[in-house]
């Protein structure tokens, strides 16, 4: 076990849930939830999963993207409490884009690492789908229009001393793929097929989640439409360039969902018999790029995945899986290169063969990621460990890795700008 700092406890997560990552309005198991209720559904969940009751844990932290936007809320965390036995307790709300639920795991260790708790529970939710109606409850929800969003986007950015938004966000999402390829001279033909190939390895992860988005592979929607392949339907009409790299499938899936952790010092874990395989958080990497800047998601990925390695003293070739906020999908070849979980010029190769695959050999984003498992903003980064940490007791169901991770990778980026970098360890019983 790991000291994070100089006199802190050894910290592991010991409880995680999760809500279907839904339009809640449209899925039966959701409809008529709102914040308080998805919050309080995955707090419950991660409490119970520990084998505790509310009563136990000492201090709760809420995130969300955007909760003036999509919650018509401030101060959010004052008002979901009720909603899972938490009235009274102290807590806290942050909002750090959509690296909020990495940033919900590194706040939660810290304050039991310091020895100021005990039992921490973090969690984080957004609605993401739609928007709420103006002065009525919060499950009454409307559609969320792109004319609604688009004037928001520019919110991130340093408009003082920045790029316009304008000249920033479309280069964006293409700023890092176009550097590696530029880097190992590939053509936009290799880099379609790199891109397409995740799609393909994603959806089958996500379609066999229940949680997830999606119901249908990519090549029952090619039957669909009367086409003979996957690879036919990814290069046609039906999923169209956006960028001058990223189709229609290599963008988020907007959607609704809560995820939720419980963590507590990893001695009193094990001395209250914890019904499960302890995961111990060995350290954070964390670095922040304003977001109009050239390759800030490429600075930033280098400089924390860096931080976190030097502290814990983990080597690359350690980790036995990789999860990457991929709201736009390239993130995933390029990141996992700079994390040093692939070699260096050859991940888009391991995409078009599907070894990034949950059933693969290195596998990536066993759930499907955002685009295919659904992004609901602030809760995403939860939603990746809480398949994390399935996937390390072996329990993750129809996509468990063939090998149970021992080590994990969690690369989560948000806002264009800020970035965490954590690894993640089964303790050894």
């Amino acid at each position: 076990m790991v000291k994070l700092g100089r006199n802190m406890r050894s910290v592991s997560i010991v409880g995680v849930g999760c809500t279907p990552f839904k339009d809640f309005e449209e899925h039966p198991e959701t409809q008529g939830m709102g914040e308080g209720e998805a919050f309080g559904y995955a707090a419950l969940e991660a409490i119970s999963d520990a084998g505790l009751e509310p009563r136990d844990v000492d201090f709760f932290y809420h995130g969300a993207a955007n909760p003036y936007l999509i919650s018509d809320s401030i101060t959010p965390n004052m008002q979901v409490a009720d909603w899972f036995g938490m009235r009274g307790k102290g807590s806290v709300h942050h909002s750090e884009a959509c690296c909020t639920g990495y940033v919900a795991l590194e706040q939660a260790v810290m304050a039991v690492a310091s020895g100021t708790y005990d039992v921490v529970l973090s969690g984080a939710v957004d609605l993401a789908s739609t928007l709420p109606v103006e002065h009525m409850p919060s499950h009454v929800r409307q559609d969320f229009p792109l004319e609604v969003m688009i004037p928001s986007l520019d919110k991130i950015y340093d408009r003082a001393y920045g790029r316009p938004l304008d000249g920033a966000f479309g280069v964006s999402f293409d700023n890092w793929i176009n550097e590696y390829s530029m880097q190992y001279d590939l053509a936009p033909e290799q880099i379609d097929e790199a891109l397409n190939g995740l799609t393909k390895s994603l959806r089958r992860g996500a379609v066999a989640n229940p949680l997830g988005w999606y119901d249908t592979t990519i090549e029952q929607d090619a039957a669909a439409v009367g086409m003979d392949s996957a690879d036919e339907y990814l290069k046609s009409v039906y999923n169209p360039r956006v960028t001058q790299y990223l189709r229609v499938t290599g963008f988020e899936k907007k959607c609704d969902g809560a995820a939720a952790l419980v963590v507590m010092p990893t001695e009193k874990a094990r001395a209250l018999g914890v019904p499960h395989a302890l995961v111990e958080v060995l350290g954070t990497g964390a670095s922040a790029v304003e977001a109009g800047l050239v390759h800030n998601e490429h600075w930033a990925t280098s400089i924390a995945s860096k931080q976190v390695y030097k502290l814990t003293g983990v080597s690359p070739d350690e980790i036995d899986l990789f999860m990457c906020n991929d709201f736009f999908l390239a993130s995933e070849i390029a990141s996992a290169e700079e994390c040093g979980y692939l070699p260096r010029g050859e991940a888009w190769r391991y995409a078009i063969d599907g070894r990034t695959a949950y059933d693969g050999d290195k596998p990536i984003n066993p759930h499907g990621g955002r685009c295919n498992f659904g992004h609901a903003h602030g809760a995403s980064g939860l939603a990746d460990i809480y398949e994390a940490v399935k996937q390390m007791r072996g329990a993750a169901g129809a996509t468990q890795m063939a090998q149970i991770p021992q080590t994990t990778f969690l690369r989560g980026f948000g806002g264009s700008q800020n970035v965490r970098c954590q690894i993640l360890r089964t303790v050894e019983a």
